[in-house]
């Protein structure tokens, strides 16, 4: 039996967590501590303030209990026109363990027009300073996926980017996710908010596996052991001795099995919401992972199995 990380038994609760989201301290319309008072509110363990191209390490409303994972949002011009260009999402830990960059250090934005520069001169930096990176909103930006498939070093790409969705119906399901997943790419997904009016904030989280502390959130985070969800919640997933992807899952009116090399296989609710389902993989595919659709239309995703 295989289990994917998020769901093995550690002992660790299931923390929830923003990954992307946006302030005063750029171009959102939240003073930083209103933005996390709600996000406590919204029962939310651990949050990163994201701001464009400004770092952040700060605890802006200590007394919530919400603990504030530094990051920042970083970007480059593709070209000089409308909003073709490359985001990314880098989160670090504490200077004390290792993170090179300061409280409040500015970023300008450049124009990268090859993927190779974007790496070369952002994405590099970032690892080298010891931040983890993932890649945001592909179809907002312009990028389809041969724009940023050769990409090195980012633990995850964006699945569902809650801004993206409801102003522009883009971003909603995992766009060229299994593209790069064919390919070879070990990435995982992320689902998060990208809120800027304070409405657009604790539409789309994580769930991990791992202590109440920085370094345990992001070596979980690094290591895929996390889902990602808009409402259902997830409680497992593996492969069984017959070589079945079985989820388990709150109350859900569809559940999908992606594995990219064929029609999703999808298992409807009849008599009564599924709470479990399962399905047999041939021994050819490299992956499986899960998608999960609640009565509301609202959707979780588990990280990928990896077969091969």
């Amino acid at each position: 039996m295989v289990r994917q990380s998020a769901f093995e038994k550690t002992g660790n609760p299931m923390l929830k967590g923003g990954l992307h989201c946006h302030t005063t301290r750029s171009d959102g319309e939240g003073e930083p501590a209103e933005v996390i008072r709600l996000h406590d509110l919204k029962g939310y363990d651990f949050l990163a303030l994201t701001d464009h191209r400004i770092y952040n390490y700060k605890n802006f409303a200590p007394e919530t209990g919400v603990l504030i994972v530094p990051g920042m949002e970083i970007d480059s011009l593709i070209g000089t026109q409308g909003t073709y260009t490359r985001h990314t999402v880098s989160i670090g830990p504490s200077p004390d363990d290792g993170n090179g960059f300061r409280q409040d250090q500015f970023f300008e934005r450049l124009i990268l027009p090859e993927q190779d520069e974007y790496q070369r001169v952002i994405l590099d930096r970032l690892h080298e300073n010891n931040n983890l990176t993932f890649y945001c909103h592909p179809e907002w930006s312009g990028t389809v996926s041969r724009d940023f498939d050769r990409l090195k070093g980012n633990f995850a790409m964006e699945i569902w980017n809650g801004s993206c969705v409801f102003e522009n119906d883009m971003d909603a399901d995992a766009a060229y996710w299994d593209e790069l997943l064919r390919q070879g790419n070990r990435i995982h997904g992320v689902a998060v908010d990208d809120g800027h009016p304070m409405h657009a904030h604790c539409n789309g989280w994580v769930r991990v596996n791992a202590r109440k502390d920085l370094n345990s959130i992001l070596a979980a985070l690094n290591a895929g052991s996390f889902y990602s969800s808009c409402g259902p919640e997830i409680y497992d997933f593996r492969i069984d001795d017959e070589h079945n992807a079985v989820i388990e899952c709150s109350p859900a009116e569809k559940i999908c099995f992606h594995y990219g090399y064929s029609p999703t296989h999808i298992t409807f609710a009849e008599s009564a919401p599924l709470e479990r389902a399962a399905f047999p993989v041939p021994e050819y595919f490299t992956y499986v992972r899960v998608s999960v659709v609640d009565k509301k239309g609202l959707k979780a995703w588990t990280n990928p199995i990896f077969l091969k």
